[in-house]
C-alpha cells in the first residue's frame, strides 16, 4: 500500500520552497529554488511571477521524480502576502509583481488612509489598522494613477500563492486571512472601503477557507490530478508550522521579515498591530517587521561573507560600547511604525567598531524591532506568553536566537524544520484530506521542537538600556528621513 503523502509549498520572498511529508510527520524530502528581487529604482522592490512557478513545478518535478507519490493526497501553499500580480483574463501578467517591500505606493496610501477614520477601522477589523504602501488597495491606485491602460486590462490582482494556484489549476481563489486589511470580522470584503478604489471590487478573487479545495493539478504538469487546496499567507502557513494554534500561543517567525504574533480571543485596539478575520475560532495578533533575514543578508554582503558567516561572526564580538546601534529600516518599517520613509543607520561608531561589531549590531537592532513590535502584541492581545515558538531560516542560528532570547527577556522554542510555512501548508493539505484530526491536533502532532533558548539575566540591563536607545534613535530621525 502506498505511502500516504502530503506537500506543501511557500512562495517566500527570497525562494520557494517545499516539504515532503508523511501522515505522521516525517520529513521525506525538501526543495528549493530561489528567486531575485529586481530594484530598479529607489523604492520599487519586484519580482517575475514566472520565477515563482519555477520554484513550484520544479519541487513537484522533483518530488515527483525522487519517490513514489501514488500516495500523495494534496498540495498545500502559502506565500508572502501584500505582494501583488496584475494578471489579464488569460492570467498572464501585466506586470512585475509588486512585493510587500515595494514602497512606490506609499502617497497613493497616505490618500486612502485619510479617507479612512480610526473608528471605521476599528469597526471594520477591530483595530485601526493602517493603509499602506503594501496594501493592496494603495497598489491598485498607484497602478491606476500611473499606468491607467495596464489597470484597465486587468482581470485580477493576485497574492503570489493565489497566481500559483491559478496556474497549476485555473482558479482564481484566495483566502480571507491573506487579504490583509481588505477583509472585516466576518471574513467578508469591506465594501465601503474596496469602493474608495474604482473596479477594486471585481479585480479582487473570491474567497474560500484555507482547506477547501481550488482544483486539480492541470494535465501534463507534475503532479497532475492531484488537489490543490486554496492555502494562507505564510504568517499563518508559519503559525501553524510553528506549533502556534490556540488561545496564549505567540510565534516569532524569522525569515526575510520577521514576524511575530499571539494567538489570543481578546482584543485590545493597539495602533500599529494587524489583527486577522478568527479562523476557526483562533484570532492572530501579528506585528510583521520590515527587515529580519533581510538585514543580516545586506550586512553579509557588505562584509563579504555569508549570512551564517556574518552571524557567527557578529556573535564573537563582546556586548559593550563598541557595538554600535543599529536601525534596520533599510527600507523603511512596518509594525509598530508603519513607517516607509525611515531608513537604516547605524548611530555612535568609535574606532573599536568593526566588521564584528557592526555584523552584532544588525543582529541586535533586529531583535529590539522584535521587542517593540512583541511589546504592541503584548498590549493588543492582554497575553504576556511564558514561552516563543521560532522558526524560518533566521532561526538557524543559535547565536542569533540567544540575542533575541535576551533581548526579548523570555525563552523562545525552535522547531526543527527551517520550512515552517512550507510545513504549515503541508498541516493545511492535510486538513483538506481528512488527515491528522483537528488542525490543533494535526499542529501538536506534526510539528517537532530541537531546542529551547532561556534568557540570559546577566545581559537584561544592558539590553534594556539600548533597546530605550534605539527607540529615541528612531524618534530623533523622523524629523530627518521625512525630508527626504
Amino acid at each position: 500500500m502506498a505511502k500516504i503523502m502530503l506537500i506543501g509549498l511557500d512562495v517566500g520572498t527570497t525562494a520557494t520552497k517545499a516539504v515532503l511529508i508523511d501522515e505522521a510527520g516525517e520529513r521525506l524530502a525538501a526543495f528549493a529554488h530561489p528567486h531575485a528581487t529586481r530594484r530598479p529604482q529607489e523604492g520599487h522592490a519586484e519580482q517575475d511571477p514566472r520565477d515563482w512557478m519555477a520554484g513550484v513545478l520544479g519541487a513537484l518535478d522533483a518530488f515527483a521524480r525522487g519517490h513514489d507519490l501514488s500516495g500523495l493526497k494534496a498540495i498545500g501553499i502559502c506565500s508572502q502576502v501584500n505582494s501583488h500580480v496584475f494578471v489579464d483574463g488569460a492570467g498572464t501578467p501585466l506586470l512585475p509583481a509588486i512585493i510587500w517591500q515595494d514602497g512606490r505606493s506609499a502617497p497613493d496610501a497616505a490618500a486612502l488612509d485619510g479617507q479612512v477614520s480610526d473608528a471605521q477601522k476599528i469597526g471594520w477589523f477591530g483595530t485601526p489598522m493602517p493603509i499602506d504602501a503594501s496594501h493592496a488597495l494603495a497598489r491598485m491606485a498607484h497602478v491606476r494613477r500611473v499606468s491607467p491602460e495596464i489597470y484597465a486590462r486587468t482581470r485580477h490582482v493576485l497574492a503570489p500563492k493565489d497566481f500559483c494556484i491559478l496556474q497549476l489549476t485555473g482558479a482564481v481563489v484566495s483566502d480571507p486571512i491573506a487579504a490583509v486589511g481588505l477583509v472585516d470580522a466576518g471574513g467578508d470584503y469591506v465594501a465601503d472601503l474596496l469602493a474608495l478604489v474604482p473596479r477594486a471590487a471585481e479585480l479582487l478573487p473570491p474567497l474560500a477557507s484555507f482547506t477547501t479545495i481550488a482544483g486539480v493539478v492541470r494535465a501534463g504538469l507534475p503532479c497532475a490530478g492531484v488537489p490543490v487546496v486554496v492555502g494562507a499567507m505564510d504568517a499563518w502557513g508559519g503559525m501553524f508550522g510553528v506549533g502556534v494554534v490556540a488561545d496564549g500561543d505567540a510565534m516569532y517567525q524569522s525569515g526575510t521579515s520577521d514576524v511575530p504574533g499571539i494567538v489570543s480571543s481578546t482584543i485590545v485596539p493597539t495602533p500599529g498591530v494587524i489583527l486577522f478575520p478568527p479562523y476557526e475560532g483562533v484570532v492572530m495578533h501579528a506585528a510583521p517587521t520590515q527587515s529580519g533575514g533581510a538585514s543580516l543578508g545586506w550586512i553579509a554582503g557588505v562584509l563579504g561573507r555569508s549570512p551564517a558567516e556574518a552571524a557567527a561572526l557578529g556573535a564573537s564580538a563582546v556586548p559593550g560600547r563598541s557595538a554600535p546601534l543599529f536601525l534596520p529600516h533599510l527600507q523603511g518599517e512596518r509594525a509598530p511604525l508603519w513607517d516607509s520613509a525611515s531608513r537604516g543607520v547605524f548611530a555612535r561608531l568609535d574606532p573599536g567598531s568593526g566588521a564584528a561589531e557592526m555584523a552584532r549590531a544588525v543582529m541586535e537592532g533586529v531583535a529590539y524591532a522584535g521587542r517593540w513590535a512583541f511589546e504592541a502584541l503584548y498590549r493588543s492581545a492582554a497575553v504576556d506568553p511564558a514561552v516563543i515558538n521560532i522558526g524560518g531560516g533566521g532561526s538557524l542560528s543559535d547565536d542569533w536566537c540567544q540575542i533575541r532570547a535576551d533581548v526579548l527577556g523570555k525563552p523562545l522554542r525552535r522547531c526543527v524544520a527551517p520550512e515552517s510555512a512550507a510545513l504549515g501548508a503541508a498541516i493545511l493539505a492535510g486538513q483538506a484530506s481528512g488527515i491528522g484530526g483537528t488542525l490543533m491536533e494535526a499542529v501538536r502532532l506534526l510539528v517537532r521542537y530541537d531546542r529551547v533558548f532561556e534568557p540570559d539575566g546577566a545581559v537584561k540591563g544592558y539590553h534594556a538600556e539600548r533597546f530605550g536607545h534605539y527607540q529615541a534613535l528612531y524618534g530623533d530621525l523622523r524629523g530627518f528621513n521625512g525630508r527626504f
